[in-house]
């Protein structure tokens, strides 16, 4: 048992140095992911100043006075000057191209120079639509990231707290048991079923909290069993001590009576010897002799074999045992009584080991349902819908708005009655160019929204529901084209046509769509296209998925923490490490199923699911529907 309670103190130290080890990296990817927000935010503002410098350009262009742009203009270079500067070289392309336009600009003729301010308030626009989008993600992503940090320092503190209350409880422990204080011990127990609920309520690595909660049950079970023990032995021995006390005591009321007879014995014999005189001197005192030892010897034997019996039940048979006399009838019950304690000794030891084969067999069951419970959830990542149409969203909802500001300027010289020809013909461009874009991207958000509706749906409802296996499948990978087409990954999809299947096809879509994008931007290096195979089996009342590429595949020094949350080996990506550990926990915890993987370095990943194709509470929902 002390070794069973240092494994649990160890285990609780490597979950606590692994979750510091997570804080670390996590504190790591929020100062990286800060410095891509202020850089952003530099280039989002300066964008914005040079935009406003070029609408006054252009005001100053459109007036019918002439007037001179060389200020306005002047003002224009500084802001794409600063602009140039927030791009760095980084974006060493996009800083090139304004550098030409605003050169361009600065030694254009009056005549050219509307068109060039032109395409330079374009360019501002298109790259405003794309890094104010690219802000807005990154300030929900170090929001997350917060979140996060602030719940794995609890954790981390919670199994210090663990490792702690281990050590205490197992000294107490060791202290009632080595007083043979079964009471104690039994109270000691009840406090270590609290420590296990606290180990399964802690959000650490599967691995190591299964461990843990192992190691506990295991303490408890052989302290439950130790305790068992020495209740039954403290009532042995004292109804040893009480059997032994009532032998001792029957054989020294024998002895004093044999005692007495020998002294009566002798006492005659001297009467008849000093009868006899002489004659029987030598015969009388070699009869009394044999006499007399005939009756003390076996006595004596007796005697020391019940006190040795006594201070040893396991001592062995009494050899007086096949006499007829009143010894005899005391050797066998003392042989009966020691026979009885053999018997239960043999017994203890049988259900000791069918104890140990039963525990055995029951390990893998144990450890799957314990698994399954442990896992609490980190949190509900954002639906499909939401992350793929914020990209037409965010350009629709910039285009509405740069329309806005040119209605308000349009209007503004139209009461002014400055509102010359070229002027209405560009708000006339601007108005076809904004409408087409709304009308183009507000079309992708919806086709996106259809292809996602039946998926979003189930996520939202959460409830299960029966449905054909294969066009949802094909609804759901549809549903991911958008980021499949940019990565030019190819999707197969192996599944039967009358496949119906009763589970959770939120949960479901939430798994496969997670494995799919784990492949398509971890498996394969950066402007590689590889091939992601989907496959579904029938087998009786459980459902074969397996989801596969032919990537460069995990390290096996990765391969046994890839569901433990925050493991990530691209967090200066972005990544959190947090998609396959809510793989993980919607499959064993939602879906009712089992999830391993298998992979080698250069030969592709698998990831297998087995899952019952109808939920329990599923079936029993139809059964009486069908009554």
């Amino acid at each position: 048992m002390s070794l069973r309670a240092a494994r649990l103190v160890t285990l609780a130290e490597e979950a606590r140095a692994r979750q510091h080890a997570s804080n670390a990296d996590i504190i790591t990817t929020l100062t990286e992911k800060d410095q891509q927000l202020r850089r952003l935010r530099d280039i989002v503002d300066s964008a914005y100043q040079l935009r406003a410098t070029l609408w006054g350009l252009q005001t100053v262009l459109q007036r019918p006075d002439g007037s001179d742009p060389s200020f306005a203009l002047a003002q224009m270079q500084h802001a794409a000057t600063g602009l140039g500067e927030a791009l760095g070289t980084r974006r060493g392309g996009e800083a090139r191209e304004l550098g030409d336009l605003s050169r361009a600009a600065a030694s254009a003729e009056r005549a050219d120079l509307a068109a060039i301010t032109e395409r330079l308030l374009a360019w501002c626009d298109r790259l405003l639509k794309i890094e104010v989008t690219a802000q807005r993600a990154l300030q929900e992503e170090v929001a997350q990231l917060l979140t996060y940090s602030v719940e794995a320092n609890e954790t981390e503190q919670a199994t210090q707290n663990v490792a702690v209350a281990t050590l205490r409880l197992g000294q107490e422990t060791h202290e009632a048991l080595t007083r043979r204080d079964a009471d104690l011990a039994e109270r000691k127990l009840a406090r270590s079923g609290e420590l296990a609920d606290i180990a399964a309520a802690l959000p650490i690595s599967p691995l190591i909290q299964t461990d843990m909660i192992d190691a506990i049950t295991e303490w408890r079970e052989r302290l439950g069993t130790t305790i068992e023990g020495i209740r039954k032995q403290n009532a042995m021995i004292a109804d040893m001590d009480q059997t032994a006390a009532a032998m001792v005591a029957k054989a020294r009321s024998l002895n004093d009576l044999f005692t007495g007879d020998a002294d009566w014995l002798g006492d005659f014999i001297g009467h008849v010897l000093v009868i006899g005189a002489t004659v029987g001197l030598l015969f009388g005192s070699v009869a009394a002799f044999a006499a007399a030892r005939s009756i003390t010897m076996p006595l004596r034997r007796l005697q020391g074999s019940m006190l040795a019996l006594a201070a040893d039940p396991l001592a062995g048979r009494i050899a007086e045992s096949d006499r007829r006399d009143e010894l005899g009838d005391m050797a066998r019950a003392a042989n009966i009584f020691v026979t009885e304690i053999s018997r239960r000794e043999r017994d203890l030891r049988q259900a000791k080991e069918r104890t140990d084969e039963t525990l055995a067999e029951l390990r893998q069951a144990q450890a799957d349902l314990i698994q399954a419970e442990k896992l609490a959830s980190l949190g509900q990542l954002v639906a499909g819908v939401a992350h793929e149409i914020n990209t037409p969203l965010g350009i629709a909802l910039t285009t509405a708005t740069l329309l806005g500001d040119e209605a308000q300027e349009f209007e503004r010289a139209l009461k002014g009655n400055q509102l010359p020809r070229s002027r209405l013909a560009h708000f006339l461009d601007r108005m076809k160019e904004g409408s087409r874009l709304l009308f183009d991207n507000l079309g992708r958000a919806s086709d996106l929204v259809h292809s996602f509706k039946q998926v979003a749906v189930d996520q939202v409802s959460d409830e299960p529901r029966r449905f054909e296996m294969k066009g949802w499948l094909e609804d759901v990978i549809r549903s991911l084209g958008p980021l499949l087409r940019k990565t030019q990954h190819a999707v197969a999809i192996d599944c039967p046509a009358p496949l119906q299947v009763g589970t959770y096809p939120g949960a479901l879509a939430q798994v496969l769509t997670n494995l799919v994008i784990n492949a398509a931007l971890h498996a394969y290096d950066e402007g590689e296209s590889g091939r992601i195979a989907i496959t579904v089996r029938d087998a009786g009342d459980q459902l074969h998925l397996t989801v596969s590429d032919d990537g460069k595949g995990i390290a096996p020094q990765h391969l046994g923490r890839i569901f433990d949350p925050f493991f990530t080996t691209a967090r200066h990506r972005g990544s959190t490490g947090l998609g396959l550990h809510i793989v993980y926990n919607l499959v064993t915890n939602k879906l009712q199923g089992r999830i391993d993987v298998e992979s080698r370095p250069g030969a592709g990943t698998t990831f297998r699911i087995e899952m019952p194709k109808q939920l329990a509470g599923e079936a029993r929902t139809e059964a009486m529907a069908a009554l």
